[in-house]
């Protein structure tokens, strides 16, 4: 059974920090590009970041870039996601997520497993 599991969202004020971590298992770690997207009510979905173990490729959004970073065990199946100098426009319910096609993954948002997300809300 594939599962992405993530933890570490809570609760936070502004310009805080924050690591979600993403479990993996079920399938094989290194044949897929992992990353985040988020969710905030009355907003799009929102393609974070993404690692991808085939060719390390690594991307970061222009709305967090310089203040999140990703990174990833494979001698664990984790992949984390570093937030520092959070914002209020940072709040949302944050989704690990696992693609074997990173433009699939990323520029068509359709990942092949998605986690249960997780909340993170950021205080000003």
């Amino acid at each position: 059974e594939v599962q992405l599991v993530e933890s570490g969202g809570g609760l936070v004020q502004a310009g805080g920090s924050l690591r979600l971590s993403c479990a993996a298992s079920g399938f094989t770690f290194s044949d897929y590009a992992i990353g985040w997207f988020r969710q905030a009510p009355g907003k799009e979905r929102e393609g974070v970041s993404y690692i991808g173990h085939v060719d390390g490729e690594r991307y970061v959004s222009s709305s967090v870039m310089g203040r999140f970073t990703i990174s990833s065990d494979a001698a664990k199946n984790m992949v984390y996601l570093q937030m520092n100098s959070l914002k209020p426009e940072d709040t949302a319910v944050y989704y690990c997520v696992a693609g074997k096609r990173p433009f699939e993954l990323w520029v068509l948002q359709r990942p092949d497993y998605w986690g249960q997300g997780t909340q993170v809300t950021v205080s000003s």
